[in-house]
């Protein structure tokens, strides 16, 4: 069971943490993570790029020129494949992307992202995020001068002074206990958590 120190908002440390070991310390499964975070992203993909075929542009209608005599190929259509501004042969249609994830195997995956985390002393517990007001430089400042870290991914319950004022800065990004993921971990450097996060994520996960 791993436990890590607690700080503040200043970076003092104010106490410490057990981490449940069935969440925070499991052996990490990196083709599964690799699978979720492939199936995320496929999610993602709208899925609308489309092509006409040689029925659906525009014109053609007439023969281009006649059967016989001209040395050319014959043609039927000058919307044919074949011909400049023809119809695209087996182009992108409209389709779903969507792979489905038992929640097992994504609950897994999250498991084995924290854990890597952890074991990579790259986890910090912070006790609460209490900000004054929803004001982007001086929460960008207080992480340069107290935390100095790059690439982080904030997590709290909700927490709305939070999410406004950290949501343009440049690699950082603030998520809620319920919107905790594999890409978002893995693509992030740190993660940093409140307590009552941590415990959304051991109740979800454990």
């Amino acid at each position: 069971m791993p436990t890590l120190d607690i700080v503040n908002m200043k970076n003092e440390k104010v106490g410490s943490m057990d981490l449940d070991a069935a969440v925070f310390a499991t052996e990490i499964n990196y083709p599964l993570v690799h699978q979720v975070i492939k199936a995320q992203l496929a999610n993602r993909r709208q899925g609308t790029a489309d092509t006409k075929t040689k029925s659906e542009v525009r014109g053609g209608g007439r023969k281009p020129f006649k059967q016989k005599g001209t040395g050319n190929a014959r043609q039927g259509s000058s919307r044919s494949p074949l011909m400049p501004g023809g119809g695209a042969n087996f182009g992108p249609t409209p389709r779903s992307y969507e792979q489905a994830t038992p929640k097992e195997m994504m609950r897994g995956a999250l498991r084995s992202a924290l854990s890597d985390r952890v074991k990579a002393k790259r986890f910090l517990i912070v006790d609460e995020f209490k900000l004054a007001g929803a004001k982007t430089k001086p929460f960008a400042e207080l992480l340069a001068k107290n935390f100095k870290l790059e690439k982080v991914l904030i997590v709290d319950d909700k927490n709305e002074n939070l999410e406004l004022s950290g949501r343009n800065i440049p690699k950082v990004r603030v998520l809620r206990s319920e919107g905790l993921n594999v890409y978002d971990i893995v693509r992030h450097e740190w993660i940093v958590m409140t307590k009552k996060a941590i415990a959304s994520a051991t109740a979800r996960l454990s």
